[in-house]
């Protein structure tokens, strides 16, 4: 285990080369918790850093342990349709009140929470990525609204930074209706028990880009309102050591 005087040394060349150490001394000494300990990016909501815990080629469910940040086996799929895109996170976002709000003000209802995760991405790409556990930029172009059990549990849509086939869309309306018809299925049917009619998931409508930049601008606030200013507090524990 790393002694003070070794982390006060990486400290002093973290500040040495990096005009943002405390996110650099984070990354020699752990590695990063997949929601809580890497960074949205500073160009979030337009351009966001995506953690994904699927590809579609994935006949399992995975998703990150939220107390250890290990990718873990949720379940088997139980039919035999797969998740149609890269499919993950958005780091220190939250699912909770102002997010919720907003889905009472589109749809109209009353009574709906915040599902208590992070904010769920679909990204869109022209290259195979053969498995989960990796960062990478997305550019948010839309979104759909879904009501899970009578919690907001949006979905937003998003393409690969400099993908060749899909880096230029800047809006959902660019998507071919296939691949949102696509999502939607999968979406509505993935938590599904076999010999079930009816699925508790739900989806009001597809929205935006504007639409879904405020959404992820919601579920920061959502975020450090529930967990605080990460940085601050991290600077204010190094600042003990010295």
């Amino acid at each position: 285990m790393m002694n003070m005087q070794e982390a006060r040394t990486i400290m002093k060349k973290a500040r040495a080369t990096s005009s943002d150490p405390i996110w650099q001394l984070m990354g020699v000494l752990y590695k990063s918790h997949p929601w809580h300990g890497i960074q949205i990016g500073p160009e979030a909501p337009r351009v966001v850093t995506a953690y994904i815990e699927m590809v579609p080629t994935d006949t399992v469910k995975y998703e990150i342990d939220k107390a250890t940040g290990h990718l873990k086996v949720d379940r088997p799929q139980r039919f035999s349709n797969h998740c149609p895109t890269l499919y993950g996170l958005i780091p220190q976002t939250y699912c909770a009140e102002r997010v919720a709000e907003l889905c009472m003000e589109r749809t109209g209802r009353t009574g709906i929470m915040g599902d208590g995760d992070p904010i769920d991405i679909c990204v869109l790409t022209e290259k195979q990525i053969s498995h989960g556990d990796i960062l990478l930029h997305a550019i948010p172009i839309g979104g759909l609204r879904m009501i899970d059990k009578n919690e907001a549990d949006d979905k937003i849509i998003a393409v690969m930074q400099g993908d060749a086939v899909y880096g230029q869309w800047r809006d959902v309306s660019e998507c071919p209706p296939d691949v949102i018809d696509r999502l939607r299925h999968y979406f509505l049917t993935y938590k599904q028990a076999p010999g079930e009619k009816q699925s508790t998931c739900e989806i009001t409508d597809i929205y935006n880009r504007e639409e879904a930049e405020e959404i992820i601008r919601r579920s920061q606030e959502d975020y450090k309102a529930r967990y605080g200013d990460l940085e601050t507090i991290l600077t204010s524990a190094l600042r003990l050591w010295g």
